[in-house]
């Protein structure tokens, strides 16, 4: 799966560990906004890696969350959603607007594939200094380069360059900011 071999999503052990991420965010999302250190720790449980300090607004939703590793001063706003199959990458500060959702699930092209019910994946990476605005989605195997803004909406199906605002269905570069 963490290579983006064809994966049975029903391994029991898949099933155990996206239970153990669905335990913990709702523990997240019901802890009091007072109590950060608690978030913290929740936090530190389910994710792979946080290098620095992070605030993520309930509720949020990922798949396992221990493919999910973010960089220093990192902030996500309310209701985002992280589908973590393969690893998720932020930077260093990075800020992701109300309902921004990044996949690194995929699916078969052809029906008859999908009924089979195989999956794989592809990472989703973001650099540094990167704002994603709301509501926007990152589809699997896209890379956002540093100093990056994707727009309100945008559907990202492309690499993002560095110093580029995109935006759009499907997200295009609508101003070098370099």
């Amino acid at each position: 799966m963490l290579a983006g071999e064809p994966y049975d999503p029903s391994d029991p052990e898949l099933v155990r560990d996206r239970e153990r991420a669905r335990a913990l965010t709702r523990r997240f999302d019901e802890t009091p906004a007072t109590d950060s250190r608690a978030r913290q720790d929740l936090l530190k449980e389910l994710l792979g890696s946080i290098d620095g300090r992070l605030t993520i607004e309930p509720p949020v939703r990922c798949d396992y969350g221990y493919n999910i590793h973010v960089g220093g001063d990192f902030y996500a706003n309310f209701g985002c959603v992280i589908l973590d199959i393969c690893p998720v990458r932020f930077g260093e500060n990075c800020l992701l607007g109300p309902g921004v959702h990044a996949y690194t699930a995929a699916h078969p092209r052809d029906a008859a594939s999908r009924c089979k019910e195989i999956e794989w994946g592809d990472p989703v990476t973001v650099g540094a200094n990167v704002w994603i605005g709301g509501r926007a989605v990152l589809n699997p195997g896209v890379t956002v380069g540093d100093d990056a803004i994707v727009a309100s909406g945008a559907v990202v199906t492309e690499d993002v360059p560095a110093n580029t605002l995109v935006a759009g269905n499907p997200a295009q570069m609508k101003r070098d900011l370099s």
